[in-house]
């Protein structure tokens, strides 16, 4: 099988598994979860597996650890007074970008 067959059965694999999760808890689940614990488990599930995945892919992709921090700061912070998520992600970029500027990090 050539590069492209292959890179279209994996997209193939990759829609059916998404379209599994998506479908599964239709299938199995007729009535609402009442349990409050499960409930909010479930709830924070996808916010957790975002931040494991994005967190330390910040820290990696900045040339400090310094100017990453920096970075996360001004996100948590703008993220806090309910900015935007444009604004809460071009604010830390730029924040970055002038750290590193400022203390020749490259």
């Amino acid at each position: 099988m050539d590069n492209s067959g292959f890179v279209l059965l994996l997209g193939i694999i990759l829609g059916l598994v998404s379209w599994l999760m998506k479908i599964v808890p239709f299938v199995f689940l007729k009535k609402k979860i009442e349990n409050k614990f499960l409930s909010s488990f479930l709830y924070y599930i996808p916010y957790a597996i975002m931040t494991s995945m994005t967190i330390p892919e910040v820290f990696h992709s900045t040339s400090s650890f310094g100017s990453a921090a920096v970075g996360v700061g001004v996100a948590v912070v703008l993220s806090l007074l309910d900015r935007g998520l444009l604004t809460v992600s071009l604010s830390s970029t730029a924040a970055v970008f002038l750290i590193e500027k400022i203390f020749n990090i490259v």
